[in-house]
């Protein structure tokens, strides 16, 4: 299934599942924030949602469909929100947004979004059923 972003959401779907402050250490030379560090901070937010959902031990198998909407820049302020999609006997597909928001106003901005595919784990690596709430 494709998921295209949309860049037109009035405000962040999901549940708050990580916010953080970009720093120096994680930009270029221009001041933008690496989009590996971004797409690590979501790969967290997923996994925080994912492992709730499992009630235990999971892994990133996929990620879909991302694109970087605006840059991210040194003191900005970053919020990840997560959606579970679909889940399915032991997998889970979660729809993570990235908004910045300005602190001085509380203005807030989609910088991007991405799909990320879970697997439910056990203690021996294997793929277990995802409980149903």
């Amino acid at each position: 299934m494709s998921h295209k972003p949309t860049d037109n959401a009035p405000s962040p779907r999901g549940t708050l599942s990580l916010q953080t402050i970009a720093m120096p250490k994680d930009a270029n030379a221009n001041g933008d924030i690496f989009g590996g560090w971004l797409v690590s901070q979501m790969d967290l937010a997923a996994g925080v949602s994912a492992r709730k959902q499992a009630r235990g031990r999971v892994a990133t198998v996929a990620i879909d469909a991302m694109v970087f909407l605006q840059p991210v820049k040194i003191g900005d302020i970053i919020g990840c929100y997560t959606e579970i999609h679909s889940i399915g006997r032991s997998s889970m597909r979660i729809l993570v947004e990235v908004w910045e928001t300005n602190d001085l106003d509380g203005h807030q901005s989609k910088l991007t979004e991405g799909i990320f595919t879970f697997v439910a784990i056990d203690d021996e690596g294997r793929t277990r059923p995802v409980p149903r709430d």
